[in-house]
């Protein structure tokens, strides 16, 4: 099984005046193609700032970062935007959908970024947002969707692209308990697909979707949890 993510001592300092906030203190992790991945931890751990670095969202202040084969390390912010859309399919709490699009639109966005012609835009935006199950919501605009619904769209477009690693932060943190299980049971249907996943969340149901949960606590891995019996 090949492996999509390797972090090898990775530092992240933030400094504020003269003090300096050590954010993630060598941090050691490995995430092999096709896993299923929770990372955990109470607020302050270092989760969001991992999940800036896994993104390619930042780089870290020292050690490597191997992403598919690439070292993103000491990458520019141009080669992370290209590595990002390549490589990444993010989806966040807030959906983060542009209101004046409809889905469809919103969906194909990813693939202007990547230069595709409009014809394999508008095709591949109907197959993933109909194996989302939003066939009959393709024309609706965000405000027309539930926000289950909208959760979808955005999870296809994370999918639209084929990335190499599918990244959730806090996915059901605007839903409710039934609508929630109902993206979790997308994500395991994604996964099966072969998709490699990895979900930042703070909610230990959440995780319990996991293959394997990453415990962070004060910006190191306090412990790694291998779940034999994921929530289906």
């Amino acid at each position: 099984m090949d492996t999509v993510i390797s972090l090898d001592k990775i530092v992240k300092n933030y400094y504020i005046g003269s003090i300096v906030v050590e954010a993630l203190r060598s941090v050691d992790i490995e995430i092999k193609r096709n896993e299923y991945v929770a990372i955990m931890g109470p607020s302050g751990s270092g989760k969001s700032t991992l999940m800036n670095l896994v993104g390619c969202l930042d780089t870290p202040t020292s050690g490597t970062y191997i992403l598919n084969g690439t070292d993103v390390s000491k990458m520019e912010d141009n080669q992370l935007a290209e590595i990002r859309n390549r490589e990444i399919g993010f989806i966040f709490q807030t959906f983060n959908l542009l209101p004046r699009y409809t889905a469809l639109e919103n969906v194909t966005l990813p693939l202007i970024y990547a230069g595709a012609h409009k014809t394999e835009r508008v095709q591949r935006a109907k197959e993933t947002l109909t194996s989302v199950g939003l066939s009959d919501r393709m024309d609706h605009k965000p405000n027309e969707l539930s926000g289950g619904q909208r959760q979808r769209v955005a999870v296809a477009r994370a999918l639209v692209n084929h990335p190499s690693l599918i990244l959730a932060d806090e996915p059901t943190g605007n839903l409710d308990s039934k609508t929630s299980l109902d993206i979790m049971r997308l994500f395991g249907q994604i996964h099966e697909l072969g998709n490699t996943i990895i979900i930042v969340t703070h909610e230990d149901f959440i995780a319990r979707y996991a293959h394997r949960i990453i415990h962070l606590l004060d910006g190191k891995v306090e412990s790694v949890e291998v779940n034999e019996h994921p929530d289906k």
